[in-house]
């Protein structure tokens, strides 16, 4: 039982260091994305870092505890510039996979549990193209492109499809772009994850095993470190 245990706390210690490796690795790859899209983001970072310590001290010096608060302002110092740097790499993100030939299935594909993705489901001559996403709003058509008119006629094409398919379940059309009526690709992933839910886990199963029966065409989506969420810490691809 001894044995066991220590074997146990052994694979505990092993996946937590995985873990941490991982984020670090995450952390790193972020820091050489932004500092590619966005180099003057570093400095401010720095800057900012300088100013919440410089005014942490100047508020003790007022107090009469000039080292305390310098000491105590530090790790307030690296939140706040963290936090920036954050919001900094989420933007150099999307900026590095905009225009991109199938960037809105890579920001579709980062959303990490409740939905599954499947990218280019149709795709035209000129590159118009269809995603599938299921989760618990129902399915949900993504189509990005050029031809705002040839992705509409897709979707619709696509959503007839699925009525064959799975009838009776929600089908939300969303197109991608800075349009009237369409979704900036970096308010994407916003706008799926607020829809609301219409399906049970047991439906949704059942929803994902009829859906597999459509298919899909296997197509490259771009690569990089796509964030979650406003409120995540780092982007996780």
């Amino acid at each position: 039982m001894a044995l066991f245990s220590r074997k146990k706390k052994a694979e505990q210690v092993a996946t937590s260091s995985d873990a941490k490796q991982g984020q670090l690795a995450v952390i790193k790859d972020a820091f050489k994305l932004t500092r590619k899209e966005k180099p003057s983001a570093l400095i401010f970072m720095a800057l900012i870092f300088v100013v919440v310590l410089i005014g942490g001290v100047f508020v003790g010096s007022g107090l009469g505890h000039p080292v305390y608060f310098a000491i105590l302002s530090i790790p307030v110092a690296l939140l706040v510039s963290f936090f920036y740097f954050t919001r900094q790499a989420n933007s150099a993100a999307f900026s590095s996979i905009e225009g991109q030939l199938g960037a809105g299935a890579s920001v579709l594909m980062a959303i990490r549990s409740g939905f599954t993705t499947t990218p280019a489901i149709n795709v035209s001559r000129n590159q118009d193209m269809v995603h599938r996403s299921v989760g618990r709003p129902g399915i949900i058509l993504v189509g990005e492109g050029t031809s705002f008119t040839n992705i509409k006629s897709m979707l619709l094409d696509e959503k007839r499809k699925i009525e064959r398919f799975v009838p009776g379940v929600a089908v939300t059309e969303i197109i991608v772009g800075d349009g009237q009526g369409q979704v900036p690709l970096r308010k994407l992933q916003k706008q799926v994850k607020k829809l609301p839910k219409k399906l049970s886990k047991q439906q949704l199963r059942e929803v994902r095993s009829r859906v597999k029966a459509i298919g899909g065409l296997q197509m490259p989506i771009p690569k990089g470190p796509m964030p979650m969420n406003r409120n995540a810490k780092m982007p996780k691809r």
